[in-house]
């Protein structure tokens, strides 16, 4: 592609110029397009070590280019104290749109650095004392999302909900279900939610309502996450960790390691030493274990499954508790880059202006499962995705119910529609596509034609970036920015009629191939559908 030879021809610039090239050798889309389509700062990166002027050797560089010039370059500029900007022909996105189409839907767009790493993605994982509220489908959009990515780029991810089914919550959600059983208030701090009334109702007399209870949560999660298209390979059980000894066991590994310690009647770890503010109690003076060591044994248990790293997407609320678990493990002697935690900020979701409140005990609670009749699991999903998972969000339910080009999600799925569109009135009038390599791209020269590749060219890049990043987001606004050049190059470029010749016919329907392609990968990472007709 066209980056790498713009790297190699910098590299062999550089080699003229009498400097060492780095290992990596930085290449940008400059932000204004009068800068160019490519920008790199190679001057300015490797002047001081060679002990040269940044201009000065800028100004060489872009003079041996210039006498050199590479594929699809048309002219090669100097910018500020030392930038290289390259500035290009149209024929090097005409090639892009080559890439798209012989690469496919398979291929394009992804990449091999993972190579083969196993990587387990835990998320979601909320208590199970009730339905999935509404702004729990941020994290299972955005987690499904993320593995989508690794795998894309060579992971091997790994889906993973944990179900923390004990405790004093667990026993409140029992005998709140008991109680209505029985056609009584639930007791102090129970579960008020109507979800409460209905379970019990359903709940058959004389059976153990805590148990009975978790396992009808179990099912619900199960039924609402799979009708957002969501689906694990492992859903974990706290109960099966401690029935296994596995707590036990991870207190005695840090004792063997000299990384537990008694004093003032609890057991405590050396978790100061590697970060965090202070040791931390695994065991109280009561006996019970304390919730770091289950989730110590809870991760223990992910690295001897072969995993090797390991993805939990928490709630900010547990910003405070993340420099202890990373201590935690690495006292067990795990590296700290071995775990990654990543922080998401709530939903606010509004109906007629006003916020919905989500509160499983308080009973003002919009289910997911609500959302996804309401909206749809494409709707839902790509709204969740529009933004960083660490900014907080609103959501107005009016928009994203409309059917209307101000809904981001109708936005992007209609520029799909008009393609498939275009692909049938093709059809109607009998003209198909010749082979690509006997249609003349050069034809392709309109700006809206232009933006619609320029688009296409990014989702390589955009790809890779949203996967080290850990940024589905990134690929929702990247699907909405090829939806918008595409409805531009829809409105002003007819593709077959009166006026448009048979040779551009032919290239514009190329052209409208590899857009279909393109917003059929992006939509796929982001587990939205992308139809043929709204």
């Amino acid at each position: 592609m066209i980056r790498d030879v713009l790297e190699q021809s910098l590299r062999d610039a550089l080699v003229a110029a009498g400097v060492d090239a780095p290992v990596t050798v930085h290449l940008e889309r400059p932000a204004r397009r009068e800068h160019g389509d490519w920008s790199s700062n190679i001057a300015l990166a490797t002047a001081k070590a060679a002990g040269r002027n940044p201009r000065e050797l800028a100004t060489q560089l872009a003079e041996w280019l210039s006498a050199h010039p590479p594929t699809h370059v048309e002219r090669i500029e100097l910018a500020g104290p030392g930038f290289v900007n390259f500035h290009l022909n149209d024929s090097w996105l005409h090639e892009v749109l080559g890439d798209v189409v012989s690469l496919g839907f398979a291929d394009y767009g992804r990449h091999d650095f993972g190579s083969g790493a196993r990587i387990n993605v835990e998320f979601v994982s909320a208590n199970p004392t009730g339905p999935l509220h509404a702004g729990g489908g941020r994290w299972a959009a955005y987690g499904d999302a993320l593995s989508n990515l690794l795998q894309r780029c060579g992971y091997e991810p790994h889906r993973e909900y944990y179900l923390n089914g004990r405790g004093t919550q667990m026993g409140l959600f029992g005998a709140s279900l008991a109680a209505r059983k029985r056609g009584e208030e639930v007791p102090e701090g129970g579960y008020q939610g109507e979800y409460i009334r209905e379970w019990a109702a359903e709940m058959p007399e004389d059976v153990d309502a805590s148990e009975w209870g978790y396992e009808r949560v179990k099912r619900d999660l199960r039924e609402t996450l799979e009708g957002m298209g969501v689906r694990f390979d492992t859903w974990f059980s706290e109960r099966s960790l401690v029935d296994s000894g596995a707590v036990e066991g991870t207190l005695a590994e840090l004792r063997d390691k000299g990384m537990a310690y008694d004093a003032e009647g609890a057991v405590w770890i050396r978790t100061e030493q590697f970060g965090d503010r202070k040791d931390q109690v695994v065991v109280r003076s009561t006996g019970e274990p304390a919730y770091l060591l289950p989730d110590l044994a809870y991760h223990r248990d992910k690295f001897a499954r072969g995993f090797n790293l390991l993805i939990d997407i928490w709630g900010a609320d547990h910003q405070g508790y993340v420099p202890s678990l990373k201590a935690g493990l690495q006292c067990l002697g795990h590296e700290p880059d071995e775990l990654e935690i990543v922080l998401g900020q709530l939903v606010t979701l509004m109906r007629d202006g006003q916020p919905v409140r989500l509160s499983k005990r308080a009973g003002t609670l919009v289910l997911l499962a609500d959302l996804l009749d309401a909206v749809g699991p494409d709707v839902a999903r790509l709204t969740f995705l529009l933004q960083s998972l660490d900014t907080r969000q609103t959501i107005d339910l009016g928009v994203i119910t409309a059917q209307s080009m101000e809904n981001p999600v109708y936005y992007v799925q209609m520029a799909h529609a008009r393609i498939a569109g275009i692909a049938r009135r093709a059809a109607e009038v009998a003209v198909s596509r010749r082979p690509l390599d006997a249609v003349d791209l050069g034809l392709l020269t309109h700006e809206r034609e232009l933006d619609v590749l320029r688009s296409l060219s990014e989702l390589p890049d955009t790809v890779a970036l949203a996967t080290t990043d850990r940024a589905p987001h990134r690929i929702t606004t990247w699907v909405r920015e090829l939806a918008g050049a595409f409805h531009g190059f829809y409105h002003d470029c007819y593709v077959i009629g009166e006026g448009v010749s048979d040779d551009l016919t032919q290239a514009r329907l190329w052209l409208v191939e590899s857009a279909r392609i393109g917003l059929a990968i992006g939509l796929d990472l982001l587990g939205v559908s992308a139809p043929e007709s709204m």
